[in-house]
């Protein structure tokens, strides 16, 4: 892409995988700054290296090691990520385009979200968690080249780059009150703060527990 044509907001490709520019400083070599979106890690691109995608109904893809499918059908619910595609902010609200936000409220018209911005159902597309049978993967540009092929699959938040690693934060989703950070791993069995053992597959479980966050990117 020509530096002119890149904005924030912009879903991207760069090293065949999904990104999210946010923020372009043109004084740098390497202008372009973007989040990968299937872990929130920051890259720095020029805008050659990179190329536009203008995510659509269907689209599934891996956002922080969870894989959601983009519906127009579906409302949002309380605690719901919305994908805002198509923003036209009030004056007090502050949100731009491919903002992902998580909803608050419900209303006749829109959502607020946890953010306070007031965004019309027309604005987004809701994130539906799973890859439906029929969408369309878009987390990598080329999936022939993609470094594995279960990235198709239902179970493409379990591929390496993905699994628990030292320092990650879980919530029990049964009991709330247990967040744990993952202090050990051996073989395929990770062990919690407090005491807690639990194989890799039920911790990428997104019905048993939820990632929060890694205590390093604190």
């Amino acid at each position: 892409m020509k530096l002119f044509n890149v904005r924030k907001g912009l879903f991207v490709y760069f090293e065949n995988e999904l990104h999210r520019v946010y923020a372009v400083k043109p004084m740098y070599k390497k202008s372009v700054h973007l989040i990968r979106l299937r872990d929130l890690t920051q890259q720095l691109a020029s805008a050659a290296e990179v190329e536009r995608y203008q995510p659509k109904e269907n689209d599934s893809f891996i956002f922080n090691k969870k894989v959601y499918t983009l519906s127009k059908e579906q409302k949002a619910d309380v605690g719901d990520y919305i994908l805002i595609t198509y923003p036209h902010p009030d004056i007090l609200d502050h949100y731009s385009l491919n903002e992902i936000e998580v909803v608050a409220t419900v209303e006749n018209k829109g959502v607020i979200t946890t953010n306070s911005n007031g965004i019309k159902h027309t604005e987004y597309l809701l994130m539906v968690p799973g890859r439906d049978e029929n969408s369309h993967p878009i987390e990598y540009h080329d999936m022939s080249i993609a470094q594995d092929d279960t990235a198709h699959s239902e179970t493409s938040n379990t591929i390496h780059d993905l699994l628990p690693i030292i320092g990650d934060v879980y919530q029990k989703l049964d009991d709330t009150s247990i967040e744990a950070m993952v202090v050990a791993i051996q073989g395929e069995t990770v062990f919690l703060g407090g005491g807690l053992e639990v194989h890799q597959e039920e911790l990428m479980d997104p019905e048993k527990w939820d990632f929060l966050y890694n205590f390093l990117d604190k």
